[in-house]
């Protein structure tokens, strides 16, 4: 298995969305971290086969994510997006949203240590 060079959070991308303001970058990753955690929970309860409602929020979080800095949840969030638009199975659907979770822990970690 290939070790995950990618930061959790691209701190570089970060200072220049934010225009280096520490006080809106702090801001910034606070706000992801809750929305990014209550987005995976909206995930889990939308109804199976509700493939645009699945896109939909997986989109919202991939964007969000991009802001930020974190690629790897935009990524992940960027294939459960794509794997809607080819009404999955059960299973595949499940894998995806499992390793875009994962991913989400992953980020809100890293946050939450910067932001301690």
């Amino acid at each position: 298995m290939p070790v995950e060079t990618t930061p959790a959070i691209d701190l570089v991308r970060l200072a220049r969305h934010s225009l280096g303001d520490q006080d809106l970058e702090q801001e910034l990753l606070e706000m992801f971290e809750r929305q990014a955690a209550r987005i995976v929970v909206q995930l889990t309860e939308t109804a199976p086969g509700d493939f645009k409602a699945t896109a939909d929020l997986a989109h919202k979080l991939k964007g969000s994510a991009l802001a930020v800095g974190a690629d790897r949840v935009a990524q992940a969030a960027g294939r459960l997006e794509a794997l809607c638009g080819d009404s999955p199975g059960r299973s595949a659907l499940a894998a995806a949203l499992a390793s875009l979770a994962a991913t989400v822990s992953e980020a809100r970690e890293a946050i939450i240590k910067l932001t301690a």
